[in-house]
């Protein structure tokens, strides 16, 4: 699968082009779209499911210098004041504050990142390390392992310093009841 068609897929979810649509409109800083709503809306048409089929949530990073809560509690909340009519969960994060939060709630040390797109560096698996924004009159597409595990529906460990077996084995198992079609590739 390449970028265009992974891309295609991606935005059959009407969910997913209204919070890219509102992150343009925002223009919050390095703004993306991430992880599992973009890869689920594509296993859930390669596998024939309703477009929304298991998708918990929807992952926003955004990378702003301002570390303190307030700034980032003002983004969730304009973030949800904008698209809370789409009835779903949107997580607003900016990546600039989570080596803050992160060791207290996880137990494992985080460096600070520099980009929103360390964050998604981070993620426990390589499938799900893909992030969309709007750019110009297209998007732009980050995807440091490419489509292929997206396509092949495979799901695989991404073995960072911040990765953890036992929350990797529980988010694989979580999405292999959610599409039985999946490979999950155990962790070492």
């Amino acid at each position: 699968m390449n970028e265009d068609r992974f891309l295609a897929l991606a935005l059959k979810n009407p969910v997913n082009v209204a919070i890219l649509d509102e992150l343009q409109r925002l223009a919050l800083p390095d703004a993306w779209l991430v992880s599992g709503c973009l890869v689920q809306t594509v296993w859930n048409v390669l596998t024939g499911r309703a477009i929304d089929h298991g998708i918990a949530d929807y992952d926003v990073f955004y990378f702003d210098p301002d570390t303190s809560w307030g700034a980032e509690d003002a983004v969730i909340r304009d973030v949800h004041a904008r698209l809370g009519h789409l009835g779903v969960k949107i997580e607003t994060r900016n990546q600039a504050r989570v080596h803050l939060w992160y060791p207290g709630k996880h137990g494992l040390p985080y460096p600070p990142l520099r980009r929103a797109a360390d964050g998604i560096d981070r993620f426990l698996t390589q499938n799900t390390q893909v992030g969309v924004r709007r750019s110009g009159d297209g998007h732009e597409v980050y995807a440091p392992h490419g489509f292929d595990d997206v396509e092949r529906l495979i799901v695989r460990p991404n073995p960072g310093p911040n990765f953890s077996a036992a929350n990797y084995t529980a988010k694989a198992a979580r999405w292999k009841a959610l599409w039985p079609e999946l490979t999950v590739i155990a962790a070492e």
